[in-house]
């Protein structure tokens, strides 16, 4: 569902347009009349509600908020984005591919593998590694992305 909902307020609605517009060229967007600031402002705000809620969902899924309860899944998640390129539907596949990871090397802790428990727990982490180093070649991330936004004028 969340998938679904991306990519129709990235690709199909207004707002999907202009924030796509202020990551990529925010000096195309602030001529025609989008407040570029503004417009950026609101993605941080509804990625960072968005990012709380899967914060207070891991947290209800443990019982309790522990230090530490994310253990680098938050890597994994901006890695799933570059690997699929900035699209919802390779981004999820992307993550999809690591929830893989996860759920294998927990599957061989259970089975009691004969390999040292933190080879085991590396699994899902030098996947993620070396899916950036076989996608970064091929991938182009929005020309704006980290750039400061100052209106020329």
């Amino acid at each position: 569902g969340a998938v679904v909902v991306g990519h129709v307020v990235l690709w199909r609605t207004r707002l999907g347009l202009r924030l796509r517009a202020v990551g990529e060229h925010p000096e195309a967007a602030d001529s025609l009349g989008i407040a570029v600031l503004r417009t950026r402002f609101a993605g941080v705000l509804i990625s960072g509600f968005l990012a709380g809620i899967g914060g207070a969902y891991l947290a209800s899924e443990q019982a309790s908020f522990t230090t530490g309860m994310s253990a680098g899944r938050g890597y994994m998640a901006l890695a799933a984005m570059i690997v699929g390129k900035w699209r919802p539907w390779a981004a999820a596949l992307a993550a999809c591919l690591f929830g893989f990871a996860e759920a294998l090397q927990i599957r061989l802790q259970s089975i009691g593998v004969d390999v040292p428990p933190q080879l085991v727990q590396m699994i899902p982490y030098v996947l993620t590694i070396l899916a950036l180093v076989v996608t970064m070649q091929r991938v182009r991330s929005p020309s704006a992305l980290t750039k400061p936004f100052e209106r020329e004028g």
